[in-house]
């Protein structure tokens, strides 16, 4: 879930104004669930798992960012979905004794500093349910360029501050897990691949999984990712960012079915003691719903209750995974596309129980169609107030009160306010972040284009106006030299 709150800001404004894209009052079978999603989202590539009644049925289709079909061994990133991971791996830790859920951070890792003296009460446990007090009011975690390594991640705190007291409130914050994941590195001695890899990758046969510290490090047989604009598909590198520990995991379909059933018990059994298993799918305090690493909440949003869930964002990749423990049902999904897959997960499990799936909304095309449809109205109008320039400058010359310069200021409002279009997403958060203007490459590029147009648009009609001003028209010229000639005397 790295950046669900800067992608929902702009479709929160139109709530309603999507079209349902496979609304029916029957159960669809697990493929037809699918192809909806894809139907709704034009998804370029997913692999989707159900397990059912001790049973598990994969569904793959499209293609990766090579253009290879895609299968249940196909890479992904799966973001967020990776702190279910660094949970695990601490709470092994917790197993070994070497830690507890309710040390201080600052007695294990000394290096973990800020300007704020609350940090030193701040608990591995805050950690992990996102109450640490930590924000990104304060630390601002997508900002460009961005630290490469979880200690990088951790150095850079030493100027931050707290906007709250620890354990006191929730807020998701995805450095908490760089933190924790810091914290396994210092206490192990290994790196946080390493660590997985020794400690649960292999062990439970998830030999195609790895984790990186940069959200777009290069992995081996890893393809690009997309973005989705209108329906259309294209590749896309993923955003630079921080996701040690907290969303740098690759993995596959087939690898993350074991790790659904390591966590419902039904494989792994030596691997992590059953009671700490279970503390990490328990609320935290003061966590709402959050446990460690997992949320107690449908996926997607959704109020159908029992679940075990938690999603994973990034610009190019989505993914989701949820279980219900009291059913065993259990469902994950990677696209390497933009959508909700949180929503497909949960249709999956409620499907295996007769219960007919709610339709997919994608509400970013209206939000796209609204701003390629300004961005085309825009771009006329300038081009017809440049080419009417020349009229526009001999009307202000022929009026007893021109009011020249006045009459320019709306156009220097328009080429101000396409600076900050793209700004949009951090202006409705109550900031102004000018890196959104590279953020929008991934995230919103009609807000890029419409910035553009607004900006170079603005200018040249602008400058038009102004040039057609100062230049005397040729047929003045004219005039002005037979008047002078029929003046001068013989």
């Amino acid at each position: 879930m790295r950046l669900l709150p800067v992608l929902g800001l702009l479709s929160v404004l139109i709530p309603g104004t999507a079209v349902p894209a496979a609304a029916t009052s029957a159960p669809l079978s697990s493929d037809a669930t699918v192809q909806a999603y894809v139907d709704a989202f034009a998804t370029p590539g997913i692999a989707a798992a159900v397990v059912s009644d001790g049973g598990v049925e994969l569904i793959a289709r499209g293609r990766d960012g090579d253009g290879r079909t895609i299968t249940p061994h196909t890479l992904f990133r799966i973001a967020s979905m990776s702190k279910s991971m660094t949970a695990t791996a601490v709470m092994l830790l917790v197993q070994e004794r070497k830690i507890a859920l309710d040390d201080r951070v600052v007695d294990t890792l000394p290096e973990f500093t800020m300007a704020d003296e609350r940090y030193e009460e701040v608990t591995i446990r805050q950690l992990l349910s996102h109450t640490s007090g930590l924000s990104l009011r304060t630390n601002p975690e997508f900002a460009l360029p961005s630290p490469r390594t979880t200690e990088a991640v951790v150095a850079e705190l030493r100027d931050r501050r707290l906007v709250a007291e620890p354990g006191a409130r929730f807020e998701y914050h995805n450095t908490n897990y760089s933190i924790a994941a810091r914290v396994v590195e210092v206490v192990s001695g290994q790196s946080l691949d390493d660590f997985f890899r020794q400690r649960l990758f292999v062990p439970l046969g998830m030999l195609d999984t790895r984790s990186v510290d940069a959200c777009d490090q290069a992995v081996e047989r890893l393809a690009p990712g997309f973005s989705v604009v209108l329906g259309l598909a294209y590749v896309m590198p993923e955003m630079p960012g921080r996701c040690g520990g907290n969303g740098g995991v690759v993995s596959t379909l087939a690898d993350m079915v074991r790790w659904l059933r390591f966590q419902q018990g039904e494989v792994g059994a030596g691997v992590l003691d059953r009671i700490l298993l279970e503390e990490l799918h328990v609320s935290q305090p003061g966590a709402e719903s959050y446990a460690l690493g997992w949320q107690r909440a449908a996926p997607g949003g959704g109020d159908a209750p029992g679940f075990v869930s938690h999603g994973g964002t990034l610009a190019t990749f989505t993914g989701s995974m949820a279980f219900v423990p009291e059913t065993g049902r259990a469902a994950v999904v990677l696209t390497n596309g933009v959508g909700s897959p949180g929503e497909l997960v949960q249709n999956l499990i409620v499907g295996a129980d007769g219960v007919a799936a709610k339709p997919y909304e994608n509400p970013l095309n209206i939000v796209n169609g609204i701003l390629s449809a300004l961005a085309v109205l825009a771009l006329i109008l300038f081009l017809v107030t440049a080419l009417r320039a020349p009229r526009w400058a001999a009307r202000r010359r022929a009026a007893r009160r021109p009011r020249v310069w006045l009459r320019l200021v709306p156009l220097t409002l328009v080429i101000v306010a396409g600076l900050f279009v793209p700004l949009a997403p951090a202006l409705l958060g109550g900031s102004v972040e000018w890196q959104y203007w590279v953020f929008d490459l991934w995230l919103f590029p009609l807000l890029d284009v419409l910035g553009i147009v607004l900006v170079l648009g603005g200018i040249s009609a602008l400058v038009s106006r102004i040039v057609a001003l100062l230049v005397v028209p040729v047929a003045s010229r004219g005039r002005l030299r037979a008047s002078r000639q029929s003046s001068t005397p013989v």
